[in-house]
């Protein structure tokens, strides 16, 4: 049950899955959601997409992955920070990592690669991110056998990262 943090695109992460930061429309953005839409063709993963939405803020949702080296892409929607109050955005993100661990299960996926859900322009405390997933990933591990990788692709966050880990 191996969990590693890396420093990645994560649309080239060869794993049985990665985790779109996605809108509850489940609609091509910006950012990471743009990168996977793009990496995947963005045509037939929003063609994919329609046919599962919409989806609620801290749920998940499976498409296949098309023609990124991952076999599913699984959206996640975490919450937009200040639409809600601390505790909130504790729930609803932790409910986008956990949905997304129990979907990857369904599918029988070994491996994993989650971005830092909300993070981004949903402007999500990247600390207090990174803390909720670690802790919403290790809890999963306790009881089931999987390959998780958190991605940082951007130094900030990559540096929260490895501060909160202790490996400065």
């Amino acid at each position: 049950m191996p969990f590693n943090i890396v420093r990645q695109d994560i649309t080239k992460m060869e794993v049985d899955a990665i985790v779109n930061a996605a809108n509850t429309d489940l609609l091509m953005g910006g950012g990471v959601c743009g990168a996977i839409f793009k990496a995947a063709g963005a045509r037939k993963l929003q063609e994919a997409c329609n046919k599962v939405a919409p989806i609620k803020t801290g749920g998940a949702a499976i498409t296949p992955g098309f023609e990124l080296p991952a076999k599913y892409v699984i959206h996640a929607a975490g919450p937009v920070y200040r639409q809600w109050n601390k505790e909130q955005n504790e729930e609803f993100l932790r409910s986008a990592y956990m949905e997304s661990l129990n979907l990857a299960l369904k599918y029988k996926c070994k491996s994993i690669a989650f971005p830092l859900i909300s993070s981004g322009i949903y402007g999500y405390p990247k600390e207090e991110a990174f803390e909720t997933a670690v802790s919403a990933i290790k809890d999963f591990l306790l009881q089931h056998d999987m390959d998780v990788y958190l991605v940082l692709f951007d130094k900030a966050s990559f540096e929260v990262g490895r501060k909160l880990m202790g490996a400065d």
